[in-house]
């Protein structure tokens, strides 16, 4: 099994029909989760805002095709409706479900749709490699893949999913993410960790640049694996996290290559995190890297407004298949062997690393590139 359902305590099952797909995962524990920052939040937002303060979730229901955002108050009562839906599905408290959704924004929810999804997708939970690729494929819309991510621990688990192509410039998790864990650990212990690895995953990926109106991470512990070190916990899901946001970044809407970016020499760890999210947030260093083109200017440049003091002429800047590391500049001076750099740039992944020199912390952000291809799935999303 690739995630979820390695996890002792979870099961799941989902139903993907054209446009529209429903996931229901059922897992009992600890929970904790984290939101966009959008000011237009969808209901399922607000209403796991307020549902998400219990500290415990049995299960989770989520459809995909319509975001059910700005949809006003009739939006947060058909949310409010889909966990009823799952609840009675599952024989829980409606408080007890975790609601999200996915998809089209000012759109109304289907529910008679998801009733029937939900009615035959319930008696179908499984811990099984088939149950956790039908439910990370029922939360797919644009993506071209599914994004699976797990990783051992000393006797414990975590794993999880995450759907995510378009519309990313995350400032709380990501897009959809619904991860899982069989440690113990308290509720206030389980907030901390999952707002770190968040903040150092999550919101290091940059896509577009627009932030989802819908984002939401969820974290369930079932706890069947008993008491686990903090240390060791926090740092297991933040390494799942960050497998799941580098999946996204790869599969950006009309991506080929995936970018990242690592800023080195830092004020402050928030500082190295801002510098490297300008960058890979620039529509010219998008487009550079599309056209195997090391434009180390245009790189420069956006370190350059990210409103972090460095001196300029005490940088070195570096570029990276991942294989072979070459500089572009040093000491502010121009080393570039341009057909070197150039032949860097044709695989499938590239690196820019700078060192501002300012510092001693580090940071890493995650994009790609910028193609035309983005333009016509963007172009006629709705229609």
């Amino acid at each position: 099994m690739k995630s979820i359902c390695a996890v002792d305590g979870v099961s799941a099952w989902g139903i993907k029909e054209g446009k529209f797909g429903l996931a229901l995962i059922r897992a009992s524990g600890t929970a904790a989760g984290v939101f966009t920052a959008n000011l237009v939040r969808a209901p399922p937002v607000s209403l796991m805002e307020e549902r998400i303060r219990s500290g415990h979730l049995d299960a989770v229901i989520v459809n995909s095709g319509c975001a059910n955002a700005y949809t006003g108050k009739r939006g947060y009562q058909d949310a409010v409706r889909m966990g009823e839906i799952a609840a009675s599905a599952l024989g829980i408290s409606p408080e007890s479900v975790g609601i999200a959704s996915t998809g089209v924004i000012g759109r109304y929810l289907d529910l008679p749709l998801i009733e029937d999804q939900c009615g035959r997708a319930a008696p179908l939970l499984s811990r099984s490699r088939e149950a956790e690729e039908r439910a990370a494929r029922a939360i797919m819309t644009t993506d071209l893949f599914e994004k699976h991510a797990m990783v051992r621990g000393d006797g414990f688990t975590v794993g999880g999913i995450t759907k995510g192509s378009g519309m990313i410039a995350p400032n709380m998790g990501t897009m959809l993410a619904f991860i899982y864990t069989d440690a113990d650990v308290p509720q206030a212990a389980l907030k901390t960790a999952l707002k770190q690895a968040t903040d150092r995953s999550f919101n290091r990926v940059v896509v577009d640049g627009d932030m989802s109106t819908n984002d939401i991470a969820l974290c369930t512990a079932t706890a069947r694996a008993g008491a686990v070190d903090a240390g060791e916990f926090s740092l297991a899901l933040e390494e799942c996290c960050r497998k799941l946001a580098i999946q996204i970044a790869m599969d950006g809407e009309g991506a080929t290559k995936l970018l990242e970016v690592i800023v080195r020499g830092a004020p402050s760890e928030k500082d190295a995190a801002v510098v490297a999210r300008t960058i890979v947030s620039s529509p010219l260093v998008k487009t550079a890297v599309y056209g195997e083109d090391p434009n180390w200017g245009r790189v420069m440049a956006a370190a350059g407004r990210a409103e972090i003091r460095f001196d300029p002429d005490a940088a070195d800047l570096w570029i990276s298949d991942g294989t072979i590391r070459l500089p572009l500049v040093m000491d502010g001076r121009i080393v570039v062997d341009l057909a070197a750099a150039k032949q860097a740039m044709h695989g499938k992944k590239v690196i820019f690393e700078i060192d501002l020199h300012a510092g001693t912390e580090t940071a890493t952000a995650w994009g790609c590139d910028l193609t035309e291809k983005y333009v016509e799935i963007n172009g006629r999303y709705t229609t």
